[in-house]
């Protein structure tokens, strides 16, 4: 079993949509993508500077259509699929559960009303690498941290308020690496709750379909077979933790046998090398690595 997997915010660079705009019918997918999203996505992806796609309006959308355009330029349909985080909304599009324009509004809404959430209160998020699990929790509880995203492979995000974060990189628990990392705000924690309450209201307007792949999310790494339930969480998840690490599980408990990351693609295969080692991976960065990830996905023909 191929897993083919979403990233999420945070793994855009600047001019990384580039070189896809080689492929046929790429630009022009890309321009209808974003008349959904109402953002000029080909441009953003490929001449805007860092400060501008690390907004969460944009950061969100631009992500989202990356993977989908990567997920469509691949010539087998996949048939496991999961995304981390905003890459949950790519996923629910490449497994059918919701069509590519109703998941570019989706994402442009949840991109909106996250960045108005994050304005109300200066909060952040820190990556701790490596360390004692239970001691780096109980670090960020003395705090009053919370353990936003449980990633494996021996990162946990902590998210809060930026004193404290900048405490916590101050006096790290023993062992570890605190890296800041470039977002608006407490994402995945009780300080979205407002964002919540508007996904919410739009996602009621949509008309999910069952997914057509196998597909897990990050509230527990558990598989979902219906759309709406998959909705529902997905609206619910912007402000609970992300679970990548039973994702994982899930994946080694399934028979993962390969791992194939969309664009802008890098974070969840290093974490796979450390999570799931000795699974292939396949990081789709660029149109190059396409035959890669092809050759990767035809082992389960």
């Amino acid at each position: 079993m191929i897993v083919v997997v979403a990233p999420g915010q945070g793994s855009q660079t600047p001019g990384f949509l580039t070189p896809w705009l080689e492929l046929d019918g790429v630009r022009e997918r890309l321009e209808a993508l974003g008349d959904a999203a109402e953002l000029d996505l080909v441009s953003l992806g490929t001449t805007a500077d860092a400060d501008t796609i690390r907004r969460t309006e944009i950061a969100q959308p631009l992500i989202v259509a990356a993977g989908i355009v990567t997920a469509a330029a691949l010539e087998r349909t996949p048939s496991a699929v999961a995304g981390h985080s905003v890459g949950e909304v790519t996923a629910s599009v490449v497994s059918g559960v919701l069509s590519d324009v109703d998941g570019m509004r989706l994402v442009a809404v949840r991109g909106r009303a996250m960045a108005e959430a994050a304005a109300a209160v200066l909060t952040g998020m820190s990556a701790v690498v490596g360390g004692d699990e239970t001691a780096v929790v109980e670090r960020l509880t003395e705090l009053g941290l919370i353990p936003a995203n449980r990633n494996g492979g021996g990162q946990i995000v902590a998210a809060g308020e930026l004193a404290a974060l900048d405490t916590l990189r101050a006096e790290p628990p023993a062992g570890t690496r605190v890296i800041p990392l470039q977002v608006a705000g407490a994402f995945h924690t009780a300080f979205m709750a407002p964002a919540v309450d508007a996904l919410r209201g739009f996602a009621a307007g949509l008309a999910p379909a069952d997914p057509s792949a196998r597909l897990w999310t990050n509230k527990d790494g558990s598989e979902v077979g219906s759309g709406s339930a998959y909705l529902d969480l997905l609206v619910g998840q912007v402000a609970s933790p992300v679970r990548w690490d039973r994702c994982m599980e899930s994946f080694a408990a399934a028979g993962i046998t390969g791992l194939v990351e969309l664009a802008p693609a890098g974070t969840l295969t290093g974490l796979a090398k450390r999570g799931l080692k000795g699974v292939p991976t396949v990081a789709v960065k660029t149109p190059a690595d396409l035959a890669a990830a092809q050759d990767l996905l035809d082992r389960t023909a």
